[in-house]
C-alpha cells in the first residue's frame, strides 16, 4: 500500500482556514482593482511580438535556401509558436484579459494555434482541472488517463508502456491534449450522449483539418516546389519544439515530488481556504529568468496561477512574495525548484510507476523564506516552526504515517 503522508492543512483550525481564504481573496481583489494601462500594453505587445516573430520566421523560410537560414527560420517560428501557445493563447482563454472588454482579446473569441478546440480545452482545463485539481478520480489531468503518475493510482499492465508513450506524448502534446479533451472515460461509462460525442468529434476534426492544412499544405505550397519540403519540415519541427516545451512546463508544474494528490473523501465539504490550500499543495513553481517566465506563459509561477487562474499572468511575479509570506505564517509549504531538477523528478516518477508498487515521495516542510538551504532533491528546508504549529519535521520533510496492514 502507498505510504500515507499527512496533509499540511491538517494542523489548521476552521477559523484559520476561513481567515486564510479571506487573505487569498483579498490579494485577488486588490490586483483586479489595480489593472489598467500597463497590463493592456503588455498583452497587446506580446501579441504584436508573436506576429512579428511568425512573419520573420516565414520570410526566412520562404526566401532562405541555405541551411543556416532554415535553422534560423525554424527557431524563430518555434519561438513564435511557444509564445502564442503559452503566454497568449493559454492565458487569454483563461479569461485573464476579459476585464479589458476587447472583442478580439477575449476568452470567448480567442482561438489558438493548437489541435484542441477552445470550447473543449476550456471545459477540460479551465473547469475540470482547475476545479478538481489533483483530486484522484476527478482531475483528468492526473496522468491524462494514460499514465500512472501517483502511487495511489491502481497499477495496470498497460502502464508498462508509459516510458515509451510518455515520449510520444511529449512530441505530439497538442494532439494528446485534443484527444484527452474528449474524456474517453466518460464515453466508456456512458456519461456522454452520442450526440455530444459526435459534436466534439466534428469540432476536433474541423480544428485538426485546419491545423494540418495550414502547416503542412498551405504554407509549404506558398514556398513553391523547391521550398515545399523545407517549409514542411520546418513547420513540423517547430510544432514538435513547441509541444515538447509545453509538455515540460506543464508536467514540471504539476507532477514533481513536492506536489500532493487528494482523495475525494479528503475534500468533502471543502472550505474556501481549503480550496486555496489544495491549489497551493497540488502545484509547483519552476525557477528561472524573466525570459524563461515569458516563454513559459508565466507558468513558472504555477502556484500563483492555480490560486488565481483568471489573474493576468504578468502579476504572478508581483504577488509571489505575498503568497510566500502567507505560507510562512501559516506553516505551509511553497513548492518550487529549478527546471531541470523538476523535470528529472517527473521522469523518474513516470519510469518508477510504470511498474507495480511505489510510495509517495517525501514532501517539503513549511516554507521558511528564500534564505532556506535547497535540499538535494529540490526541496527547501529550514528551521522548524513553533512547537505544535505544524507537521512534525523529519529528515523527509513531514511526518510519515504507515497504515496498519
Amino acid at each position: 500500500m502507498p505510504t500515507m503522508i499527512e496533509s499540511p492543512l491538517a494542523h489548521l483550525s476552521e477559523e484559520q482556514l476561513e481567515e486564510l481564504g479571506r487573505e487569498f481573496d483579498a490579494i485577488h481583489d486588490e490586483v483586479y482593482e489595480d489593472l489598467g494601462g500597463r497590463d493592456r500594453e503588455y498583452i497587446t505587445s506580446m501579441i504584436e511580438m508573436h506576429r512579428r516573430l511568425a512573419v520573420m520566421g516565414r520570410v526566412l523560410l520562404f526566401f532562405g535556401r541555405s541551411n543556416p537560414a532554415w535553422l534560423l527560420g525554424t527557431s524563430t517560428l518555434s519561438l513564435a509558436k511557444i509564445l502564442e501557445n503559452m503566454e497568449i493563447g493559454h492565458n487569454v482563454m483563461h479569461g485573464q484579459w476579459d476585464w479589458m472588454n476587447d472583442p478580439d482579446i477575449h476568452s470567448t473569441a480567442w482561438d489558438w494555434d493548437s489541435a484542441s478546440t477552445p470550447e473543449a480545452w476550456k471545459h477540460s482545463h479551465n473547469y475540470v482541472h482547475h476545479t478538481y485539481t489533483n483530486i484522484r478520480g476527478k482531475d483528468k489531468d492526473l496522468g491524462y488517463e494514460i499514465m500512472r503518475i501517483d502511487p495511489h493510482q491502481k497499477w495496470n499492465p498497460v502502464y508498462l508502456g508509459q516510458p515509451f508513450y510518455n515520449l510520444v506524448l511529449a512530441a505530439f502534446f497538442e494532439w494528446g491534449v485534443a484527444f484527452h479533451d474528449l474524456d474517453l472515460e466518460a464515453i466508456q461509462k456512458g456519461e456522454k450522449s452520442k450526440k455530444q460525442v459526435m459534436k466534439e468529434l466534428k469540432g476536433m476534426g474541423r480544428k485538426a483539418a485546419r491545423q494540418i492544412a495550414k502547416d503542412y499544405i498551405a504554407y509549404p505550397a506558398l514556398s513553391g516546389p523547391k521550398g515545399f519540403k523545407r517549409t514542411l519540415t520546418a513547420n513540423f519541427t517547430a510544432n514538435i519544439v513547441r509541444n515538447v516545451w509545453a509538455y515540460a512546463i506543464i508536467f514540471c508544474g504539476h507532477f514533481p515530488d513536492q506536489t500532493y494528490t487528494f482523495s475525494q473523501k479528503e475534500v468533502e465539504n471543502e472550505s474556501r481556504g481549503g480550496f486555496y490550500i489544495r491549489q497551493l499543495l497540488g502545484s509547483a513553481n519552476i525557477e528561472g529568468s524573466p525570459l524563461f517566465h515569458v516563454i513559459s506563459g508565466n507558468l513558472g509561477y504555477q502556484v500563483e496561477h492555480h490560486l488565481y487562474p483568471d489573474m493576468p499572468s504578468t502579476r504572478y511575479a508581483e504577488i509571489a512574495p505575498r503568497i510566500k509570506e502567507i505560507c510562512e505564517r501559516y506553516n505551509l509549504p511553497y513548492n518550487s525548484g529549478p527546471f531541470l531538477t523538476q523535470l528529472a523528478m517527473v521522469q523518474r516518477t513516470i519510469l518508477r510507476l510504470a511498474f507495480p508498487g511505489g510510495t509517495p515521495r517525501p514532501k517539503p516542510g513549511p516554507y521558511r523564506g528564500d534564505d532556506s538551504v535547497p535540499a538535494t532533491n529540490g526541496r527547501r528546508t529550514g528551521p522548524a516552526g513553533p512547537e505544535g504549529s505544524g507537521p512534525e519535521q523529519t529528515d523527509a520533510g513531514v511526518r510519515v504515517e504507515m497504515p496498519a496492514n
